[in-house]
């Protein structure tokens, strides 16, 4: 049986001269609001536009087909009709085109985007009679350049992700973030940076193989380096709409290749400088079970997000968040490295096993072809 389709309505997308060019995280507000349009769900999609039509690097870049008028049209049905002098999102353009409505601010100020089912009248007019949607994202009026950065404020710290650890949140994003808002500026991509981090972590993990204290300090400062790299490319990625599902797949992996690597080359390092007398079974062990962790993680995203349990779902997150860093630092910097391969030669097994039990009973379904 097919899904059923997704509901769509045409967009008209009105270019203010004013507003449609000014920029927030790089991208003007038309190419933002036709690429939040398009995700969410409307076509065909019409700009309206009388002057110069503003810079559509994503909307280009994405390949998303668009009309130009230069004077606003009747609709004949029901559409989304959004002027420029707003930022939106696209969850919340997708709530209007499955719900209906005029959206609205957080603080309930109206918006200048709505699912209008006719325009008999002036644009104002018909949006006045809609039923308010309140935005659940970063949704805010622009009209000037001061409040376009206060709209790219706003967005910058909405990024965030659920795999997002207590690290992360307090450390490793803030301190990445910087870059994050230099490279958005630029042709680098998000899987490039996600290259760089898995690089990065892996350098680190030849250090650790050393063994001496000098190495394994070097080796901690480059892993936690390599975690704070780890939260730019998604940065980039939900900030310029640059996501991808081999950037999905290239940061589970490339996690589990970084995790692997330190924790092999830990055992390497304290095996070599006689250390403990373990290094090669522990190391072997959290070996295994990350190994083991990855294909369970793997076989747990293979269900829909609906049949997944919160607990689960938490699990899966987890896989991809670089957390231990700080304890690895911390230890590194006591000579206490060994205590940490205990924890993973246990501990990485523990959670193979607890995601295993938390994933549904019922086999999975093939997908349709």
């Amino acid at each position: 049986m097919n899904p059923p389709s997704p509901i769509t309505f045409p967009a008209l997308l009105v270019c203010e001269p004013q507003t449609g060019g000014l920029k927030v995280a790089a991208l003007t507000l038309l190419d933002r609001l036709v690429v939040a349009a398009h995700r969410g769900g409307a076509s065909p999609i019409t700009i309206v536009c009388s002057g110069e039509l503003p810079e559509l690097k994503r909307t280009k870049a994405l390949g998303i087909p668009f009309a130009v008028v230069a004077e606003m049209p009747a609709p004949r049905t029901s559409s989304l009709i959004a002027t420029t002098s707003l930022h939106v999102q696209t969850a919340d353009v997708k709530r209007l085109i499955q719900e209906g409505g005029r959206l609205l601010a957080k603080d309930g100020t109206p918006l200048p985007i709505g699912l209008v089912p006719s325009l008999n009248q002036s644009l104002p007019e018909a949006l006045n009679k809609l039923t308010g949607v309140t935005a659940q994202g970063v949704a805010l009026p622009v009209t000037d350049a001061a409040s376009a950065q206060t709209a790219e404020r706003a967005l910058w710290a909405s990024l965030t992700s659920s795999a997002d650890g207590l690290v992360d949140k307090v450390f490793n994003r803030p301190c990445g973030r910087p870059l994050s808002k230099l490279l958005i500026h630029t042709p680098v991509t998000p899987n490039a940076v996600s290259i760089i981090s898995i690089l990065t972590g892996v350098v680190a993990a030849l250090f650790f193989a050393q063994g001496d204290s000098r190495s394994i300090i070097i080796g901690a400062i480059l892993f936690q380096i390599s975690a704070i790299i780890d939260c730019v490319d998604g940065d980039i990625a939900r900030a310029v709409f640059k996501e991808s599902p081999l950037g999905k797949w290239l940061d589970l992996a490339g996690d589990q290749v970084v995790h692997i690597s330190v924790f092999a080359c830990i055992a390497i390092g304290l095996v070599r400088t006689e250390q403990t007398a373990y290094g090669t079974w522990l190391g072997l062990s959290a070996v295994l079970g990350a190994i083991l962790s990855f294909i369970v993680i793997v076989r747990g995203m293979r269900y829909p997000p609906e049949d997944r349990n919160q607990m689960l779902q938490k699990l899966i997150d987890s896989a991809t968040n670089r957390d231990f860093s700080v304890l690895v630092f911390i230890l590194a910097c006591f000579q206490g490295l060994e205590w940490f391969l205990w924890m993973t030669a246990i501990g990485s097994h523990v959670f193979w096993m607890v995601a295993l039990a938390l994933q549904p009973s019922r086999p999975l379904q093939p997908s349709p072809r």
